[in-house]
């Protein structure tokens, strides 16, 4: 009898070594596990794995510590919220405003290319729509507000790139801060708003519908340039259109090239 008894002990000790192998590979799997839940950072589901284990391995749930936010260390997680029909059908809307208003940029840039070579007209996309920054020495007189003959050639052809399109327009004169005072333009606003006027009575000549234009006068307000400069002061003696987006929350300001 104590042959077999010692027999038998021997045949269960032989056999000990799965439970060892059952519990690397379970220490392995948790040790994968664990692996792929810090490479996607993630609290919610730390959070979650972490207690899952602590529950497996015969234990209680795991306490973790929160991950430290710049904001705010007890602002809750949350889940993005899915855009809704709505929201998306606006941003199918904002992106073709968008590459519509960047067309008509492109377009315009065509139209006045001489004068944008040579540094006279600038024109870029903003949130607001597109901008035409035309040097006033383009298109006055120093001190005058009637259109020259090569101005009126070049807006004429902005005009008929602006005439098939039903964004409205608001054409705005600007001056640099030496005084003015003569019989026709007491000051730099009446200088500023005529000049503005001249323009837009151009574009009506060529076809633009009225009701989609806008004259404004800012005299020496609201200078782009340093008016302690001759440069500055020629660049801020401009006239600036600006052809207003339909949708006004498009695009920040981004130069427009003729390559876009």
């Amino acid at each position: 009898m104590a042959r077999r008894k010692k027999y038998e002990e021997e045949h269960e000790n032989h056999e000990r070594w799965l439970v060892s192998y059952a519990d690397f590979i379970t220490l392995l799997f948790a040790f994968f596990v664990v692996m792929y839940a810090i490479s996607s950072v993630n609290e919610g589901k730390y959070r979650i794995l972490s207690s899952s284990l602590g529950i497996a391995f015969g234990g209680v749930a795991a306490k973790t510590e929160a991950i430290k936010d710049p904001v705010s260390q007890n602002a809750p997680i949350l889940p993005l919220p899915m855009p809704t029909p709505a929201q998306r059908a606006n941003e199918a809307v904002v992106k073709r405003e968008k590459a519509r208003m960047t067309s008509i940029a492109r377009d315009i840039l065509k139209a006045m290319a001489p004068l944008v070579s040579q540094g006279k007209v600038r024109v870029t996309q903003t949130n607001r729509g597109v901008s035409v920054e035309i040097n006033a020495s383009v298109l006055f007189a120093p001190g005058e507000a009637k259109l020259n003959a090569q101005s009126e050639a070049a807006l004429r052809a902005v005009a008929q790139v602006l005439k098939d399109v039903d964004n409205d327009i608001q054409v705005e004169g600007h001056t640099d801060n030496t005084p003015i005072n003569n019989s026709m333009f007491p000051s730099n606003w009446e200088l500023s708003a005529v000049r503005a006027s001249s323009v837009v009575r151009l574009f009506l000549a060529s076809g633009v519908a009225e009701k989609r234009l806008v004259a404004m006068g800012h005299g020496a307000n609201l200078p782009v340039d340093s008016n302690d400069t001759t440069e500055g002061r020629l660049r801020n003696r401009r006239v600036q259109l600006m052809i207003l987006s339909g949708v006004p929350d498009v695009v920040t300001e981004v130069p427009v090239t003729a390559e876009d």
